[in-house]
């Protein structure tokens, strides 16, 4: 390797500096917007696509991205201007032999990148790296037919990619620390937040992203909520920008499927990525989503948007106790202080509130029936978890079958009284926001456990990369570890299946009683 690869000092001085030459192999959306942001930050870029007529609207596509940065003041008009001119369009592969790095942005096909890669190498110097944008493939496998596939790597950036913050930089097998090193080092030049990953498949986004979907369809399968319910709850009380059934709808169901089917696939048929007989109905009958107009809501001009089913107002009960401290018994005094509505408390272990004659509790994994057998109180109304119970509007709950309909209206007046919107759904373990959440911080610790990236750069990256409200560890670290740890022991024994076994290191946390965040350095 050259000096440019050896000298680890000088990485982020010396990798990629302006002017140098970065090629961009595919002119679709990704290729173009990596190459308005290797261009702007200063780069010579060289763009290639197998079809040349692409080239034309691409380039075009890249001018109009550069005016939008000088018409939102984000770069000077001259600034614009040079950034265009840095642009070249090639005919042919064998153009691109000056280049300091390769950025691949093809076909999401092993094969499609290994050939390109086989070509590349025929032609780039010996020092250039050869980055793939793949979302969820190999690195090891697409190195693996190269001559030096240590200078392969991964550089997988988020779309759209002047928005999006994060770039998962993938180490294969054969990856050279210094490659990876060189790759982070110009994201991070580049504007970029770039976290390191492990070459497993779906790396950390892709990967730890999968409960959110599968959870919501598994809670739709046994009829839990109308989509708009769910959907309502896991924006309101969850804090997610978006349901899974209508961000599903957004990405596409023929899209979000087969990446399911390939981790599911790519996992050896581990149950936690099982797809779902819903989603591959809505392909199968091409209710694909926003694009086709119909997926789990339709679309168009004269389409009115469905709305969540709320519970009926109800009054407020007088005698009102609150029991113990947890987040939930926390906000619910406050808001009821707020609201001037009289409460009496009481130290006690277990966390609640008495509302006239309905007992309500944070959930804890099991259902309401369950609690109110192993509790002794018929009456029972289990509220799903909040991102901040303080500020949400809506809150979810279910009632125990057992429960008399005076109670449960007495747990929903308190709750309305509180200021919250009350949308019930059907008496299933952990109910939604804190079944998802549970599971998705489950993937995120047995990410971590496994070596595939650490702590931090995990939670960054479901922050950046899907816009998280939280990052799951840190999440995890905020309701509690051992609370977490109950949920899925409580859902895995309704279920009795292997898709709810908990991670070895979050029962590791557990049972030492730190935090993740107390070992975030932890590879």
């Amino acid at each position: 390797m050259t000096k440019m690869l050896q000298d680890n000092e000088a990485i982020s001085e010396k990798a990629l500096e302006s002017g140098a030459i970065v090629a961009i192999v595919g002119s679709g959306m990704m290729g173009v917007g990596i190459a308005q942001l290797a261009a702007v930050a200063g780069h010579n870029v060289l763009l290639y696509d197998i079809q040349p007529e692409a080239l034309t609207i691409a380039v075009d596509n890249l001018k109009k991205g550069v005016q939008r940065l000088v018409d939102k003041k984000l770069i000077s008009s001259s600034e614009g201007q040079l950034a265009v001119d840095r642009i070249a369009t090639v005919k042919s592969l064998s153009n691109l032999d000056n280049a300091a790095m390769v950025i691949e942005a093809v076909a999401e096909d092993l094969q499609t990148k290994r050939s390109l890669f086989s070509e590349l190498e025929a032609v780039v110097s010996r020092d250039c790296i050869l980055a793939s944008n793949t979302s969820s493939l190999s690195i090891t496998g697409i190195a693996s037919h190269l001559k030096f596939p240590e200078r392969v790597v991964g550089m997988h950036f988020f779309n759209p990619v002047h928005a999006m913050q994060l770039v998962e930089v993938v180490r294969g097998l054969a990856t050279s620390d210094i490659c990876a090193q060189t790759a982070s080092a110009t994201a991070a030049r580049w504007g970029k937040d770039p976290v390191y990953t492990k070459s497993t498949p779906g790396f950390i986004v892709n990967r730890v992203a999968r409960p959110y979907y599968a959870e919501g369809l598994r809670l739709l399968n046994e009829r839990a909520g109308t989509p708009a319910s769910i959907d309502t709850i896991m924006r309101e009380a969850g804090g997610f920008r978006m349901g899974p059934f209508e961000l599903m709808d957004l990405i596409g169901h023929d899209t979000n499927l087969a990446v399911t089917k390939s981790m599911f696939q790519a996992y050896f048929c581990d149950p936690r990525f099982t797809p779902s007989v819903i989603q591959q109905e809505l392909v199968d009958a091409r209710y694909l989503g926003r694009k086709s107009g119909r997926g789990f809501y339709q679309y168009g001009a004269d389409v009115l948007p469905e709305e969540a089913i709320a519970e009926p107002v109800a009054s407020c009960p007088k005698n009102l106790l609150l029991m113990g401290k947890d987040i939930f018994v926390s906000a619910v005094r406050q808001r009821c202080q707020k609201a001037l509505i009289a409460t009496q408390s009481f130290e006690a272990e277990d966390a609640g509130v008495k509302a006239g004659t309905a007992t309500l509790a944070l959930t804890d994994g099991r259902t309401a029936s369950q609690r109110a057998i192993d509790t002794g109180f018929a009456n029972t109304v289990v509220v799903d978890l909040s991102l901040d119970f303080l500020t949400t509007k809506t809150v979810a709950v279910a009632r125990a079958a057992a429960c008399g309909d005076e109670a449960y209206h007495d747990a929903v007046g308190l709750l309305q009284a509180a200021g919250y919107t009350v949308i019930r759904l059907r008496d299933l373990p952990a109910l939604a926001v804190m079944r998802t959440v549970a599971m998705l911080v489950n993937e995120a610790a047995d990410v971590v456990n496994q070596g595939v990236c650490s702590v931090a750069d995990l939670d960054a990256a479901m922050e950046k990369g899907v816009n998280y409200p939280r990052g799951p560890l840190a999440w995890a670290d905020t309701i509690g570890i051992k609370r977490i740890q109950t949920v899925l022991r409580n859902i895995s024994d309704v279920y009795g299946e292997d898709r709810y076994r908990i991670s070895p290191l979050l029962n590791e946390m557990a049972l030492c009683g730190k935090t993740f965040y107390e070992v975030k350095s932890r590879k």
